[in-house]
């Protein structure tokens, strides 16, 4: 079974569902039911990384986490953290966090690599070339799929560098992130160039952008956020098909789902 990391924003300004789950509370129920839903991890992160996104502080991000992560751990859910500063990582570690899930691939905080070296945790390493409120410029690619494979080897070479175990770390293509709607669409298609690094591969295409404008209405208005489930299970299904470690997603319960159809079917062909 791939692995599912749901989503967890604990901030007021998610693309996807801003402060909705701000509350600590209501986060951490939401949290317990993705679990029971059949998350492996459950993802919190106390940061918006949507474009455009102002950054906060790190003890603003390290107190909307923390104390959430001390309660999922508590309840018996696994969880991951994302966030790109070492500071941030190290305090949700001790809070109980087994993965750091760094959106910047170790480029925002150069002493990330030393916290998850010493921690011995796995490290997801995305493709990122800046910051919230610069990657729409940043996204000027000759060719996406094999700049994207090269630029995530560079983050594994300095990672293993930094002391960081090969089985520990997981690569992501970054969808969105610096991206045009075209370009994770070449990523999508072509995911086996990105599994060909040789380590697990992430894969987040939840509800982005680039999923509303292809379903756009005929006034040409993207698809809202909440409606953009269907979509991303194609996503999902796609990924996993092609061979992904993981998918990090919003709606859980559909992607388990979704998963355990196709699964069923490789059993079926297998016969």
């Amino acid at each position: 079974m791939p692995r599912i990391l749901g989503v967890l924003n604990v901030t007021p300004d998610s693309f996807s569902d801003g402060g909705r789950y701000a509350d600590r509370d209501a986060a951490v129920a939401h949290g317990i039911r993705m679990r029971a839903q059949g998350a492996d991890y459950v993802d919190v992160g106390g940061e918006s990384t949507r474009p455009g996104a102002e950054r906060v502080d790190a003890a603003t991000e390290a107190a909307r986490v923390v104390p959430v992560i001390l309660d999922l751990v508590a309840a018996g859910v696994p969880v991951s953290v994302d966030t790109t500063r070492a500071a941030v990582a190290a305090q949700a570690l001790d809070a109980g966090a087994s993965i750091v899930n760094d959106v910047s691939g170790g480029l925002a905080d150069p002493v990330m690599g030393k916290v998850v070296a010493e921690a011995g945790c796995p490290w997801v390493l995305m493709h990122w070339r800046g910051h919230s409120r610069d990657m729409r410029q940043l996204a000027v690619y000759a060719d996406v799929v094999a700049e994207v494979r090269a630029e995530l080897a560079q983050r594994v070479d300095e990672a293993l560098a930094a002391g960081v175990a090969p089985e520990k770390i997981i690569v992501d293509p970054g969808l969105g992130f610096a991206k045009t709607a075209e370009h994770n669409w070449r990523l999508s298609a072509h995911l086996g160039e990105i599994i060909s690094l040789g380590y697990p591969v992430l894969f987040g295409a939840s509800r982005k952008s680039y999923l509303g404008r292809l379903l756009a209405d005929p006034h040409g208005d993207p698809r809202p956020v909440d409606q953009r489930e269907a979509a991303t299970l194609a996503t999902t299904v796609l990924a996993v098909q092609a061979g992904v470690w993981g998918v990090r997603v919003h709606d859980v319960q559909g992607s388990v789902d979704a998963i355990r159809v196709w699964e069923a079917t490789c059993r079926a062909r297998s016969r």
